[in-house]
């Protein structure tokens, strides 16, 4: 069992905008890693950055982490900038004034969540758009694998002079599947060397440039393994490990999700997504089930985790206040006010 000075494999999600009492107890549990917010966690700044104070005057190690990419994918809105989706940039310029607008971006997204406390979001995604994934659609940058690599690479520098790590989503590639994982079992059957060619592009360009972290889909790449790429020991252990050298942190997605039911009970889809080779389980949207995730990873140490993790922290304070009276605040705020969605 791990100490409860360490970061657990797990995490889980709150109720509500504050923090319960029984939700305390969860916190302590030595399983814990993180906490992952969603909008029913968020009022205002300053009511999400007193929660995440709340968490941390309970477990102060914790990461803090949020889904929060931009377009249909951000949490948080009010008092926060509302980003474009990751398609309407190369939509809507080209060249040096693109990278300008993804760099600026990523900036943006991490400066505002630091800056109430948040260590992390699950952000770029990494996904070669394909014209047939609803979910995925214009979360992709582009329908060009390297157009992705390139434009996402930016994003992620931007994440980083914010003091931001990068998460890279949703591995090996989600773009080419039309149903949502959220719901069913989405099946890609392409062979190996397709994909390879195609969706593991950005991720290889990522990797060789320090991405932090990634997140595996829910879908089975049916020529390849039987298993969902977050099971599988052949896509996070083979691939992402041993063939593309990814020396970072791997979370699951949301072992709640209907593309995770498949491999049995949530004790489970914990024991198989932690023996496959993440570093962290998520559940959401399940308080029901948290406990018993939570003891179900209870005996799964990892010195390698603790060191992948810590490079997910937040790497400097940000002042509120002062980014908002910041002149580069307000220059990166009017840069993408025209690509904005409502």
């Amino acid at each position: 069992m791990t100490s409860p000075a360490q970061l657990g494999p797990v995490m889980f999600d709150l109720r509500e905008a504050t923090l319960a009492p029984d939700e305390k107890e969860l916190l302590k549990h030595p399983a814990a890693g993180g906490i992952i917010l969603f909008t029913r966690n968020f009022v205002s700044p300053e009511q999400v950055s007193g929660l995440i104070a709340d968490i941390r005057a309970v477990r102060p190690e914790l990461l803090i982490a949020v889904d929060h990419e931009g377009g249909r994918v951000q949490r948080f809105r009010e008092g926060f900038t509302r980003l474009p989706p990751a398609a309407a940039y190369a939509q809507a310029w080209s060249g040096e004034r693109l990278r300008t607008a993804l760099e600026t971006a990523g900036w943006l997204l991490a400066a505002e969540l630091r800056a109430v406390g948040v260590d992390f979001s699950f952000a770029p995604v990494l996904d070669v758009d394909c014209g047939v994934s609803e979910i995925i659609g214009d979360r992709a940058f582009s329908r060009d694998p390297q157009e992705v690599a390139d434009y996402a690479s930016t994003f992620a520098s931007g994440l980083r002079r914010a003091g931001m790590a990068a998460v890279g989503k949703h591995f090996p590639g989600h773009g080419a599947v039309a149903l949502d994982s959220h719901l069913t079992l989405p099946v890609d059957p392409r062979p190996y060397a397709e994909i390879e060619a195609r969706d593991l592009l950005p991720f290889q360009a990522l990797i060789a440039q320090g991405l932090e972290a990634v997140m595996p889909a829910h879908v089975v790449y049916s020529a390849v393994d039987s298993r969902p790429a977050g099971f599988s020991p052949y896509w996070i252990k083979t691939v992402l490990r041993e063939r593309l050298g990814f020396d970072g942190a791997v979370f699951s997605d949301d072992l709640s999700m209907e593309g995770a039911a498949g491999v049995g009970g949530y004790a489970e889809r914990t024991r198989l997504a932690l023996e496959a080779g993440c570093d962290v389980v998520l559940v959401c949207n399940r308080p029901e089930a948290i406990a018993e995730v939570l003891e179900s990873a209870a005996s799964h140490s990892s010195l390698p985790r603790q060191d992948r993790l810590e490079r997910l922290r937040g790497r400097y304070a940000i002042d509120r206040t002062e980014l908002l009276q910041s002149s580069e605040w307000r220059q990166a705020v009017a840069a993408l006010a025209e690509l904005a969605t409502h």
